[in-house]
């Protein structure tokens, strides 16, 4: 945003704010202002959408939320509209426009019982702005602001959209939610209508909710999950009150996130823990009670299994019982703040149903996430004799703890089409639990774009996949319109030797449904080789097959395949490759042969790296030195040799800055290479020299850590 523009931001601003106060000394004379016949504010927490949103702070429901503070702004164009669902059939007699600084000049107002098939109440084109009191007579169940033409260069902008009559749905508050009927024939009730949870656990901040939520509820969303619930929750609270739709609102207990995760707690002895996470869950709960987006509460995310990491034997048996009861002391809690809102618990398997039905009465439904065992959790419900319903909070296709390995040795990601294919089977999976399972939040609506997004994200990098697609399938989402591309093969000439820095031929087998134009782009995620998910673009060339280069890096990658259609979608493929050091031509004279060192790390995981690793001839041994410069590490040829060609394969703890020297006596030292520029993997060296001892001096660390090497080569032809 340029400067002028920021000017005019801050000009806005200050006339909006004048405006606001004007409106509330001035408004209190319109607000006592009633029609003719009795009438009551019908719009007030209503559902409400709009053609669009300036931006996440000026979302639709600002303009029904009865606070003179916020407001509804539309995008910087004519012909938008706003429009509010009164819940049932209403007599209107009377629409109260609240405007800010950017009013309409023309617009009309309109009633309808579809939200399709419109009636006129009233019209302008001289509209005066502040605050307009429109007297007006029809019947319909929903009421729409459309605007023609804008005062100024902004958008549409109103504080509140007041629809005043008769009728309508019940007075909205947060409403009732209940788990209603009784063993194996139960229901999901939202002001006593059913409620199947149609959902997708929520990864964007909460202020992107207004801009997100529209398009999610078009392809059949009605709710999303969050696993922590704070100040920060509001805007998706009010996006999804906006769009008709509920939040599975989270309160994290430790250790939360199923097995790897840290923050062990003693439940058995721990108070000051417990009292301070059940005063936020009081604290928040009291918050957001009545607020109409909420559907549920959800205690605690995957801690009966996660507690495995903390504890062990008789121990961990005992705090799993202590967090089981203390979920139960949250859950009377949150009743007795909010008796109109179910709470659940979720974990990771349903082994941890039999605690929650032991010692967690008070929760009115089971929660459990489940990818590859999705369609065995009937049966576990079934021999395990509960009494409750339940919902899944994440399920989707096999996760990469539940696949089998590639030949590499990595787990094997599914393809594109099996992701599908698996949101698909998760699905008819829970709705073919008829009576018991109420449905679920599909795991996962989220934008980043590294390792785990590419497994599980619906949409990566804010691009859709089949995946997205398929969520829209499942829960009868508006169908047609552009789609992915579908990608059915992905081949490598070579997956399990790859030299480093060289090349492998890709073919891709890929069509679009809709016969657009293709691009591909080639990345590689060494999340396999350093733990790190980021995926990086590699150099590629051709159009199919395609030459793609590999990293220099020893160990096993994953090449990603990004086929475009330049119209949002994307299709992602992956398989692994192995990359090892690339064939010296000679013999490596180094070979089994004496090492000795500056110093080698003798304590630490895996321990100790001695000199000897650097000439054992195995690429998964190594020398680690000390974390200080200079250090260094010498081969004894055994006698003085000529030789051609060095060969470093380093490990990720590199040298930036070092030295290759010969000497025949181990004291007189001749230079044979240098440099200040090393990046690590495996450098090979067309440097000749001779000597009976050849020594690789480090002077400056690439990281923070020693010096590393797995092969110190020495060749000759």
């Amino acid at each position: 945003m340029d400067f002028a523009t920021r000017h005019r931001r801050r000009g806005r601003t200050a006339i909006a704010a004048v405006v606001a106060a004007a409106t509330v000394l001035l408004g209190n004379v319109v607000l006592l202002a009633q029609p003719a016949q009795a009438a009551t504010l019908l719009s007030q927490g209503r559902p409400v959408t709009a053609s669009s949103s300036e931006g996440a702070g000026t979302p639709a429901a600002a303009a029904v939320d009865g606070d003179l503070n916020t407001r509804w702004s539309s995008i910087f164009e004519d012909n938008q509209w706003i429009q509010v669902d009164l819940g049932a059939t209403a007599a209107v007699s009377q629409v109260v426009l609240r405007w800010e600084a950017a009013y309409a000049t023309a617009y009309r107002i309109e009633v309808s019982n579809n939200a399709q098939d419109w009636n006129q109440l009233h019209s302008t084109a001289a509209g005066q702005g502040g605050t307009e009191t429109l007297n007006v007579n029809g019947n319909g169940r929903y009421v729409r602001l459309f605007g023609t033409k804008r005062v100024g260069g902004y958008g549409f902008s109103l504080w509140e959209l007041q629809v005043l009559g008769t009728g309508g749905g019940p007075p909205q508050g947060s409403g009732t939610v209940r788990v209603a009927g009784s063993q194996g024939n139960w229901q999901l009730l939202v002001n006593d209508a059913p409620w199947q949870v149609k959902g997708l656990t929520w990864g964007p901040p909460a202020t992107e909710a207004a801009q997100r939520l529209p398009g999610l509820k078009a392809i059949g969303v009605n709710t999303v999950r969050t696993w922590g619930t704070d100040a920060g929750s509001k805007p998706i609270f009010d996006a999804a009150a906006g769009n008709g739709m509920r939040v599975i609102a989270g309160y994290w207990l430790q250790p939360g996130g199923g097995p790897g995760s840290g923050g062990c707690v003693n439940y058995v002895t721990d108070t000051t823990y417990k009292a301070n996470m059940l005063a936020e869950i009081r604290r928040w709960t009291t918050e957001y009670k009545d607020h109409q987006g909420v559907l549920m509460w959800n205690v605690g995310n995957e801690s009966v299994l996660g507690l495995q990491n903390c504890y062990s034997g008789a121990e961990l048996e005992q705090q799993r019982i202590a967090y089981a009861s203390y979920v139960n002391e949250a859950s009377r809690a949150i009743h007795a703040i909010d008796p109109n809102h179910p709470v659940t618990s979720t974990d990771a398997w349903t082994g941890a149903w039999p605690y929650y039905k032991q010692y967690t009465p008070d929760l009115d439904l089971l929660a459990v996430n489940s990818y590859g065992h999705v369609c065995q959790v009937k049966q576990d419900w079934i021999n395990g004799g509960y009494n409750k319903p339940y919902i899944l909070t994440e399920a989707g296709p096999a996760g990469e703890w539940e696949v089998p390995n590639d030949a590499n040795g990595v787990p094997d990601e599914p393809t594109d089409v099996q992701k599908r294919d698996g949101y698909l089977q998760a699905w008819n999976c829970i709705t073919g639990h008829t009576g018991v399972a109420l449905g679920a939040t599909l795991f996962h609506y989220g934008i980043e774009n590294d390792f785990g997004a590419v497994w599980f994200n619906l949409t990566p990098g804010g691009e859709k996949r089949l995946s997205y697609y398929a969520v829209r399938q499942a829960f009868g989402g508006t169908a047609g319109g552009n789609t992915a591309p579908v990608i059915t093969n992905m081949t490598l000439s070579r997956t399990a030797d790859v030299p480093a820095g060289g090349t492998i031929t890709v073919n891709v087998n890929v069509s679009d449904p809709d016969g657009d134009a293709l691009t591909h782009e080639f990345k590689v995620g060494g999340k396999y080789i350093d733990g790190s998910g980021t995926l990086v673009g590699t150099p590629y060339s051709g159009s199919g097959p395609f030459t793609v280069t590999v990293p220099e890096r020893l160990g096993v990658w994953k090449l990603y395949d990004y086929v475009r259609d330049g119209k949002g979608n994307v299709g992602i493929d992956t398989k692994s490759f192995r990359v090892v050091a690339p064939p010296v031509q000679g013999t490596n004279i180094a070979r089994g042969k004496p090492a000795t060192a500056s110093s080698y790390q003798q304590v630490g995981n895996g321990a100790p790296y001695p000199p000897s690793n650097v000439t054992d001839g195995n690429n998964t041994t190594r020398w680690a030195s000390d974390w200080s410069d200079p250090q260094w590490v010498q081969v004894d040829l055994g006698q003085v040799t000529s030789f051609d060609r060095i060969q470093l394969i380093w490990e990720g703890a590199f040298a930036r800055s070092y030295r290759i020297e010969a000497s025949d006596d181990g004291n007189n030292w001749r230079p044979v290479y240098s440099t200040a520029d090393g990046n690590g993997d495996v450098d090979n060296l067309a440097t000749g020299g001779s000597g009976r001892y050849v020594r690789l001096t480090g002077t400056q660390r690439g990281t923070g850590f020693g010096y590393s090497l797995y092969e110190f080569g020495i060749y000759r032809t």
